[in-house]
């Protein structure tokens, strides 16, 4: 039932309008009345009704005034007007103020009820298509996610000036104004997670997304933070403001990442690295390369959860008075490799390199020493993809430093050959994940293309299909398919839509039923949407055509 209010100042009118009316017959409710404008004002803020009735002429506050200050506080309401006076200039500041009608008296009961029902259509209408632009926005809130995704990789590469950057923010209705800026970036993974063997999907267990998934919900209370996935493995988070606040919700974020990550420990490892806040969006791209490089720090030194700058720097500087007697082991645990090749990206591979041989520096200066680092690597390197399930033949074949084994090698070269065998390692993991991937997508494309006139098909359906977690299926799509999984479901339905307008004589509500769409205008309205007209309209283009 929808709500209605009236004003009127004549005790003999106002009373014959709402006992006469049958209110309810027509859909609404009978929430009030007085006798001017300055009396039913606080009624009105209390009761928000759907339909406000005033008279134009009234003591202490006339119609008009009273109008103008509620479509000002509730824009929702809709206004209809009585008036005694036939004037122009009355007419024409209703229509400025945006009343609904404007009705002349005497005013019968039949003018009346035409004009509420009028209303109530017009009421009803507009709430229908708010509720689909909703639905349709949550559909494709996973679409906005990935389009933050892409502008965050094309801010920090550096590849948008200034301009372009406020440009694609508004298209996106991203507020991306500072005037400081401060990036963090955050691993969340699996603790003792098992290498994945050649044919099992990798994927994050539970406790994993959940983790995720709640410092998500903590991070959009906040309008300061901006989160972006940025990889499987990597979200960043973009914070701006004042410099003090920009600083304060920093220390707020690591804090609240520390309390979520307590409650699974035993499960979930993670770690989050920042730098410095800075001044410009133009400095962003640099801040990036700085906290990626202090975020490759989680495979040297997996016991600080929390990277800065300072925090590296002994493991970055290493003991210059280290040597062979007092090297510490603990910085070639096979865990600190194994920790890199399968959680590391290829961007940070040259960080990596260059601060692990940094932290081994002295030492490394022993002949024998480099040569027991270079098969330290190798076979560790080694014991990674066979459990992928490559033989030792696909990893050692044409690797440069495989020549080197043996004879002596300077410490110039050693970062070379760490390197060499590292990126062959990850390259074969990255053609392993995306075979996976491949596999996974393409059982996803297959099983949608079978149940795309399912209304009830989702993306935690297809996820669970294909044995995957969704958000981890959701990544994979998204990366696979460079669009989303509602993208890719939309478009096939609207394919088919299409199709069946041209060739057939269907009534679009069967057309919709049978591409997924109980609601037929729902249907409509998303065609609209995705295709720029409706299906009556597309349907006609066609057969002209």
């Amino acid at each position: 039932m929808l709500k209605v209010f009236l004003v009127e100042d004549e005790a003999i009118i106002r009373e014959g309008l709402r006992d006469n009316i049958p209110w309810q017959q027509q859909g609404y409710t009978f929430v009030g009345e007085a006798a001017d404008g300055e009396q039913a004002l606080p009624m009105l803020r209390k009761l928000k009704p759907d339909v406000l009735i005033t008279d134009i002429k009234m003591p202490f506050m006339d119609g008009l005034a009273l109008s103008k200050l509620v479509a000002r506080e509730l824009p929702g309401t809709k206004i209809i007007i009585i008036s005694g006076y036939d004037e122009f200039e009355y007419a024409r500041q209703a229509i400025r103020i945006g009343v609904e009608q404007y009705l002349l008296k005497p005013i019968t009961k039949a003018m009346l009820l035409r004009t509420l029902q009028e209303v109530r259509q017009k009421i009803q209408s507009e709430r229908e298509q708010e509720n689909y632009l909703e639905k349709f926005r949550s559909e494709m809130q996973e679409y906005e996610q990935f389009s933050r995704r892409r502008f965050f990789e094309e801010i920090v590469a550096g590849s948008l000036s200034v301009e372009e950057i406020y440009e694609k923010a508004d298209q996106l209705n991203m507020d991306i104004h500072g005037p400081w800026y401060q990036l963090l970036l955050y691993n969340i993974q699996a603790k003792n997670r098992s290498m994945p063997e050649r044919g099992r999907r990798a994927d994050a267990n539970e406790s994993v997304t959940q983790l995720r998934e709640e410092l998500q919900h903590f991070l959009m209370e906040y309008p300061e933070y901006l989160p972006v996935r940025q990889n499987l493995t990597v979200d960043a988070i973009l914070i701006r403001g004042e410099k003090e606040k920009v600083e304060l919700a920093a220390g707020r974020c690591i804090e609240k990442m520390q309390e979520l990550a307590q409650n699974y420990e035993k499960e979930a490892e993670w770690y989050l690295a920042y730098a410095a806040p800075v001044g410009r969006l133009s400095s962003l791209p640099g801040s990036y390369s700085e906290v990626s490089r202090i975020l490759s720090y989680r495979h040297l030194l997996p016991h600080h959860h929390i990277l800065t700058r300072e925090s590296t720097k002994s493991f970055a500087q290493g003991d210059e008075e280290s040597s062979l007697k007092n090297l510490d082991m603990t910085k070639i645990e096979p865990s600190v490799l194994r920790s890199f090749l399968q959680n590391g990206q290829k961007s940070e591979l040259d960080d990596f390199v260059k601060e692990y041989v940094k932290g081994l520096w002295e030492a490394a200066k022993s002949k024998l020493f480099c040569q027991y680092l270079i098969l330290h690597v190798r076979f560790t390197a080694l014991a990674y993809i066979e459990e992928l399930g490559y033989s030792q033949e696909e990893f050692l074949n044409s690797l440069e430093c495989v020549k080197h084994m043996g004879i002596a090698v300077t410490s110039q070269d050693l970062e070379g050959y760490i390197r060499e065998m590292l990126e062959r390692a990850l390259e074969m993991r990255e053609k392993e994940s995306k075979s996976q991937s491949h596999n996974i997508v393409s059982q996803a494309i297959a099983y949608i293309d079978e149940n795309y006139a399912t209304e009830t098909i989702s993306l935690k359906e297809v996820a669970r299909y294909t044995n995957v977690s969704a958000n981890y299926f959701s990544a994979v799509f998204s990366q696979e398919m460079q669009q989303t999984f509602v993208e890719y479901l939309t478009q096939k339905r609207m394919k088919k839509a299409k199709e069946m307008l041209r060739k057939t004589d269907k009534r679009s509500a069967e057309i919709a039923a049978e591409v997924g769409y109980k609601d037929p205008h729902y249907f409509s309205f998303v065609f609209r949407k995705t295709q720029g007209c409706t299906p009556t309209d597309y349907r006609t283009g066609g057969r002209k055509g």
